[in-house]
């Protein structure tokens, strides 16, 4: 892959946390064996990654949010891509379908329900933050 393609390929996912659960959606399209995840998408030229997951968290599912921190980055062993994980809290609104091309359903996830969501295991510094915002 080259620099340029890695480049290109960069994106930013928002950690929503509300309630004592966390936020996701499942996309029409698979990613690998990807089938639920949580708001994100690339990173436009200009744009810090928090400011990607706020915006792509606002266009995906309707939600606006702000970011807190970023947990970590990797690149994904499924999909090849380079991944930015951004802790966001709710401010307004309410989580919905925002682009239905692109997101066939949101639902709130309790800690005890994401390994039904995500059976392969999350980024270990998400799921560190999960155990720590989420009740059990």
């Amino acid at each position: 892959m080259t620099e340029q393609s890695e480049e290109q390929q960069r994106i930013s996912t928002a950690i929503i946390v509300d309630s004592g659960r966390v936020l996701m959606i499942r996309r029409r399209e698979r990613e690998g064996r990807l089938r639920w995840a949580f708001p994100g998408g690339g990173i436009e030229a200009g744009e810090t990654p928090e400011q990607a997951a706020v915006r792509e968290t606002a266009e995906e599912v309707t939600l606006e949010v702000k970011a807190v921190r970023v947990l970590g980055e990797r690149v994904h062993p499924d999909t090849g891509v380079h991944m930015t994980y951004v802790a966001c809290e709710p401010i307004a609104g309410t989580a919905a379908i925002g682009d239905p091309e692109e997101i066939a359903e949101v639902a709130w996830v309790s800690h005890g329900q994401i390994s039904a969501y995500v059976p392969y295991g999350l980024f270990p510094q998400v799921q560190a933050y999960l155990d720590e915002a989420l009740p059990r």
